[in-house]
């Protein structure tokens, strides 16, 4: 409907009218005072014959505008026909000042039907200045003739147009869009002539390319049967490239109020249109949230599985693997469900709402598809999802343990089966039957740093079924073979064992033989052993493996390195001296020329055992010292990604929170209006929609850290799972909001609250609102109604609870509380004013047609009833009646009246 805007249109330097109360006026009078000549003459025209069919049921009419009302008498006198209304008693003096007076009575007759007259004297009138009496016609034609059309809420000039669109709609060759050049042809005339009497006309035989002849049938015929004078000729609207709009309004309203008796039909049947419009609407909406809810609940029953299958990969890469397909999953499938489920629940609260506003039963959705079921099957899908994660990363850090662990034991049995090759040969043979005192001494030396070495191996052993155990703990997936291979090494322990001490009690026997033995081999066996055997620890310790997941442990390593280097002088100097005893040995027999078989008896390490080992365990120092290095920038890289992630999940995870709260309070903001509201929540939105790149930048962040294996993180308490829930809680939280402070605007419209009115009930419900969580408990709720001049015993609100906590869950929202506030004054359609538009068009009857429905109701309605309607079975039935009453009472869930 039009605002009630004042406007004005001039005529000259000192005529102005202005409309304040029923409608704006556009492309009025020629403000340079030069009205177009045809425009002019078409008003002449049109103003005059209009005037005159109003004078003649005084029995009086107008032969020239301008001069007839000159004296006030004709001028007050068509004011009390088209009003119904007395004047004050003219003047009858021919004098000007009577005139003038006549003239002022009309003026002020003309105000106080609410047109303001700025500017505009009676003298102008009385002078005959045709512009000022053309627009003072004007004037009173848009007051009287064209303000009070009212179409589907539009009222005068956008009435009349849409009047028009509506009824020339289905004709060929009509669109009206104005009202100048719209009506050039004639056969936007002819068509609202055939549209209401199609007896007068033959429409099917009026051509587009005989403008003339359509305009004139149509006015012979409107003046002939209608009673509408001929206001207008045929050549001056062809022959004006745009014809006045004033003279085309003024004649087109005649045909409106010459056809005003037919509205009723229209309007039932527009009533009719409107209920069947929002039940249809009403129906997509549950099908609709049926669908969504079916598609999201299949989803959520497929994934499920997906995530509860706990069958571990029994290697790292497929581990890996398992782990991108759950990243693909959140990043990919998931987001677009967490929106369904968002839409639809703000989908189902729209509907509730628009049920409740056009007085509808409440929408139940079916059997295990309700907003809680939903909300309890994603809970339990983010439930299983989260168990899935922690599950994925527990077999990620499980795989690689044993990797380690499995590396470490091929290395040490590989370390251990290369020392024991040969050794039982070498304890079962008897080369000490044949051999001299010398020999047998050696040999017995030579025993005794077997043993040695064979103590020192124990410790490898150990550590070799020690891995091996820990291995089967874990469930390695190759354990059949780790066992087999412990067991071989355990047995051939044993084995040497045994034939150690077997080989030492044969030594023992014959040692009494023997007396002479080589210091000097004795000694070099001696000192070499123990060497031999720290030189192969480090070199085992410069090879060893490791895994650390902080800086801290290797720089832990690189100080045992750093301690371990530390001793390598001393360890030269020991070398240096064992090296020592074989140039002494070398120095005497060339001194005393003895011939050396090159072979010590005592031990089967030479000096260029010891040479190379010392070469080896030289080499591998600078490769560890790299190794390290190489660990300790990776975790350099590793802590910089913790850094990074934790910067920005320090700012993201506040920042959030901060969203929640802000947003919290612009929705019990009671300052501004509810559009404010909205706006200021359309701005959260977007800049909430903006900061998604950050969480997107952080995703990346914590992918780099979980491809880099990092499992913990000292820099920041918020994980990647802590922002995501957050994150969707706020954008679930937003969009939720957003749908409240809609349905409060659809309440306020539908039921006529004003701003004011919701501010007190915000703030009242604000007031009670004790948690501050948009909630009242009842006792807070009847403390509410009673501040509010409510009387109220057990009975009665008891009552009133049952309407605003359907549920029983024991709080009051606002929304039930503004639905409350508003009902009993709540004006909505009801199955009786349904009942009684369907009446008007089936013309009194207790039933209705099918020709009836189809001929006053767009088709798509039409169908919709004729589908829905049953048969009429009253006693002044007829073949093919519908019963329209049990169909109006089914629309709001009512039995039949």
């Amino acid at each position: 409907m039009m605002t009630a805007v004042e406007t004005q249109v001039q005529y000259n330097t000192t005529y102005t009218v202005s409309t304040e109360d029923y409608m704006t006026q556009e492309e009025d009078w020629d403000r340079d005072l030069l009205l177009d000549p045809a425009w002019e003459k078409q008003q002449r025209k049109t103003f005059t014959a209009w005037c005159n069919s109003h004078l003649r049921k005084a029995g009086t009419q107008i032969e020239n505008i301008e001069e007839d009302f000159r004296n006030g008498l004709k001028l007050m006198l068509l004011l009390e026909v088209i009003s119904g209304e007395r004047l004050p008693k003219p003047d009858k003096g021919k004098m000007r000042f009577h005139k003038i007076a006549n003239v002022n009575k009309a003026l002020d007759f003309i105000c106080s039907k609410g047109v303001k007259l700025v500017s505009i004297g009676a003298e102008e009138i009385v002078d005959g200045n045709v512009k000022m009496t053309l627009g003072m016609i004007w004037t009173i034609i848009l007051r009287f003739a064209i303000q009070d059309i009212s179409v589907e809420e539009t009222s005068a000039k956008e009435g009349l147009l849409l009047w028009c669109q509506r009824k020339t709609a289905p004709y060929r060759n009509v669109n009206v869009q104005n009202f100048h050049i719209s009506w050039k042809d004639g056969l936007a005339l002819c068509a609202l002539i055939h549209r209401h009497r199609p007896d007068l006309i033959d429409y099917s035989k009026l051509r587009k390319d005989d403008p003339i002849g359509n305009l004139n049938t149509a006015f012979e015929v409107a003046e002939k049967f209608l009673d509408i004078p001929r206001m207008l000729d045929a050549e001056d609207i062809v022959n004006t490239p745009k014809p006045d709009e004033k003279a085309i309004m003024t004649y087109v309203s005649c045909f409106y109020h010459a056809f005003a008796g037919a509205e009723q039909a229209e309007t039932a049947a527009n009533r009719i249109c409107k209920v069947l419009a929002v039940n249809q609407e009403n129906e997509r909406l549950m099908e609709e949230y049926e669908k969504l809810a079916s598609e999201l609940l299949e989803w959520i029953r497929r994934t499920i599985p997906w995530l509860e299958n706990r069958v571990a990969e029994q290697t790292m890469r497929a581990m890996q693997q398992k782990l991108e397909d759950f990243r693909d999953y959140r990043r990919v499938h998931k987001p677009p469900r967490v929106q369904e489920k968002c839409q639809l629940e703000i989908n189902f609260n729209t509907l509730q709402t628009k049920l409740r506003l056009s007085n509808r039963p409440a929408f139940m959705p079916s059997e295990g598809k309700m907003v809680s079921d939903i909300a309890n099957a994603w809970k339990g899908l983010e439930q299983v999802e989260k168990g899935y994660e922690e599950w994925l990363l527990t077999e990620i850090r499980r795989l690689e343990r044993l990797d380690h662990l499995a590396e470490k034991f091929r290395q040490k049995c590989s370390l251990h089966e290369g020392w024991t090759a040969g050794k039982e040969e070498l304890l079962s043979q008897k080369d000490y039957e044949s051999a001299s005192l010398m020999e047998i001494r050696a040999l017995m030396r030579k025993h005794e740093a077997f043993e040695s070495d064979l103590a020192a191996h124990q410790d490898r052993v150990e550590q070799i079924a020690a891995i091996a155990q820990e291995l089967n703990e874990l469930d390695y997936h190759d354990a059949a073979t780790v066992n087999a291979r412990c067991q071989g090494i355990c047995d051939q322990w044993d084995n040497l064992g045994t034939l150690t001490q077997k080989r030492r009690d044969a030594l023992e026997r014959v040692e009494k033989l023997w007396e002479t033995i080589d210091q000097l081999y004795l000694e070099f066996a001696k000192r070499a052993a123990p060497f031999n055997n720290w030189m192969d620890g480090a070199m085992e310790d410069l090879q060893d493996m490791f895994i650390v997941h902080s800086i801290e442990e290797i720089q832990s390593l690189i100080t045992a390195h750093d301690q371990f280097k530390a001793t390598l002088p001393e360890a030269d100097k020991e070398r240096v001296a064992i090296m020592g005893i074989i140039n002494e040995i070398m120095k005497i027999a060339q001194t005393y020329g003895i011939k050396l078989s090159g072979v010590n008896p005592y031990t089967s390490l030479s000096s260029q055992d010891i040479s190379n080992k010392w070469e080896t365990v030289k080499q591998l120092v600078p490769l560890r010292d790299q190794m390290l290095q190489e660990e300790v920038a990776r975790q350099q890289a590793n802590e910089r990604l913790r850094r990074q992630f934790a910067a920005q999940a320090n700012i993201i995870g506040p920042w959030i929170q901060t969203k929640m709260e802000e947003i919290g309070h612009v929705s019990v903001d009671i300052t501004g209006s509810l559009e404010e509201q909205m706006n200021n929540l359309k701005t959260y939105e977007q800049n909430i929609i903006n900061y998604k790149s950050n969480i997107d930048k952080l995703e990346g962040d914590h992918q780099l850290i979980q491809e880099a294996l990092i499992f913990d993180n000292k820099h920041t308490n918020y994980t990647m799972e802590h922002i995501r829930v957050g994150w969707e809680q706020l954008l679930t939280t937003i969009a939720r909001t957003i749908n409240e402070v809609e349905n409060q605007i659809l309440t306020r419209d539908a039921k006529g609250i004003s701003q004011e009115q919701l501010n007190e009930f915000r703030a009242s419900f604000n007031h009670f609102d004790r948690k501050r969580n948009g909630m009242m408990d009842p006792d807070d709720f009847r403390a509410c109604l009673i501040s509010m001049g409510y009387d109220l015993g057990e009975v009665e609100f008891a009552r009133i609870m049952t309407l605003v906590d359907p549920n029983n869950t024991g709080v009051v929202t606002f929304q039930a509380f503004i639905d409350f506030m508003t009902r009993e004054t709540a004006e909505t359609d009801t199955a009786e004013q349904v009942m009684a538009s369907f009446k008007i068009l089936a013309s009194d009857k207790s039933y209705i047609t099918v020709d009836e429905l189809r001929r006053e109701l767009p088709p798509e309605q039409a169908e919709y009833c004729i589908t829905r309607m049953t048969k009429y079975v009253g006693p002044d039935s007829i073949p093919g009646a519908l019963d329209y009453i049990s169909f109006s009472s089914a629309l709001y869930g009512e039995s039949d009246l």
